[in-house]
């Protein structure tokens, strides 16, 4: 036994560009089949001594029951004997320092042979005896594939209550809210992706967070999608789960970073539509109030109600930018790029913001010339000169706003990738 826990093997490979890390080849195995495998189980793995053979024989048996050429890849951390007995059964062990379930995947990548990829737990709580949907769905064209174990089954006991009737149910409904998606169940470790939309996707989360930002970027990417049954199981052969050995607050820790994911990723679903509510009331507000004060049913709207009408145009526009910012930085199709890029394309952006700063600064003029010659007093002929100085001061604002977001908007569509 070395020191990361492994017993010396014959096959094993340094991984380039990382000196931490070592793929283990199982007896047989060469590194460049003639025939690549249809699909790649790739499989995190830590500490999972007890359960790890079982597994295997589940991978193997649905494998066989799907009629599939396929490898299993398992991106390994342990301190036990797990990465040996996986390599006894005919895994491929990417042996990696513990740096988090998300990290897992993203090393797995340079490795995976196979053209679809079904990712999941090692402990023996999904039941990789059933893979054949996986296949099915990605032989029909979908390219992201969510298990989905409130259409499948629940083994009494594999969930706790709190996290089955409060948790998962509260942020499936935040994800697909934000998102206008139909998810059943996001949380599912079981699910299957192309290749190439993995490679696509470039996953950043390190952590637990990994499931929420897969589902996001599959929408995002607008990936043809459909979910499928799986079973769950409870912990077997009195195996503790990682969220047990590391302590009570490890589901609690776990639920936040994968909300934080979910409201990062969708940044634009708050200032998006509210944006464009906002700037659209708010100049209903003041433009109607520019010819001066307007009466309705015995309340006088003025002053006062247009300073609240150009706050919210002011606000409003900052935050459709912001949304537009937003979808530009995580489109990676870049339909959203060319989408605003066309609305604000930069010329024609800063022509019409210097246009809004010179009719803003003309009737601040106004309003300041007319001020100076009635001796610094407001009169009640100059109600008109005052709304209108409002709009002034409005436009001004507002100009700015759309020349400096101009500008932010072309920088971070500059610094994009550039999708076809």
């Amino acid at each position: 036994m070395n020191d990361t826990g492994t017993a010396e093997h014959s096959n094993r490979r340094p991984v380039a560009g990382d000196a931490d890390a070592w793929l283990l080849l199982p007896e047989g195995d060469v590194d460049n089949p003639e025939v690549s495998p249809e699909v790649s189980i790739v499989i995190p793995a830590m500490n999972e001594e007890p359960v790890i053979a079982e597994f295997m024989d589940w991978c193997h048996e649905g494998i066989a029951k799907a009629g599939v050429r396929a490898e299993i890849l398992i991106v390994d951390s342990s301190t036990d004997k797990t990465p040996d007995i996986a390599l006894a059964k005919g895994a491929r062990v990417l042996k990696t320092p513990k740096r988090g379930l998300g990290r897992a995947y993203q090393d797995a990548i340079p490795h995976i042979c196979g053209q679809y990829v079904i990712c999941g737990d090692a402990d023996c709580t999904y039941d990789f005896r059933e893979i054949k949907p996986f296949l099915e769905g990605f032989r029909e064209g979908h390219e992201y594939i969510m298990g989905s174990r409130l259409k499948g089954s629940i083994e009494p006991g594999a969930m706790p209550a709190l996290h089955r009737f409060f948790g998962t149910p509260l942020t499936i409904f935040l994800l697909n809210l934000i998102y206008g998606t139909k998810f059943s169940d996001i949380h599912c470790g079981m699910r299957g992706v192309t290749l190439e939309a993995l490679k696509a996707m470039q996953l950043r989360s390190q952590s637990w967070e990994y499931a929420s930002e897969m589902v996001v970027k599959s929408v995002r990417m607008k990936l043809k999608t459909v979910e499928v049954p799986v079973h769950f199981f409870k912990d077997r052969h009195g195996r503790e789960s990682h969220h047990k050995r590391i302590g009570w607050f490890s589901p609690w820790y776990a639920g936040w970073i994968n909300l934080r994911a979910m409201m990062i990723y969708g940044a634009d679903f708050f200032v998006m539509k509210p944006g464009a509510v906002m700037l659209a009331l708010g100049l209903l507000i003041t433009l109607s109030l520019a010819p001066g004060p307007l009466t309705l049913g015995g309340v006088t709207f003025s002053l006062n109600t247009m300073m609240l009408g150009a706050t919210l145009s002011i606000i409003g526009l900052q935050c459709l930018f912001l949304g537009c910012m937003a979808e530009t930085l995580y489109d990676p199709t870049g339909e959203a790029k060319r989408r605003w890029l066309g609305v604000f394309p930069y010329t024609r952006t800063m022509v019409i913001s210097a246009l809004l700063f010179a009719v803003g600064t003309v009737l601040g003029i106004n309003f300041a010339t007319a001020y100076v010659g009635a001796g610094y007093t407001v009169f009640a002929d100059m109600v008109t000169t005052n709304h209108m100085a409002i709009i002034g001061l409005m436009t001004i604002m507002m100009s700015f706003l759309a020349f400096v977001s101009t500008l932010l908007l072309h920088a971070i569509a500059a610094y994009s990738p550039d999708q076809k």
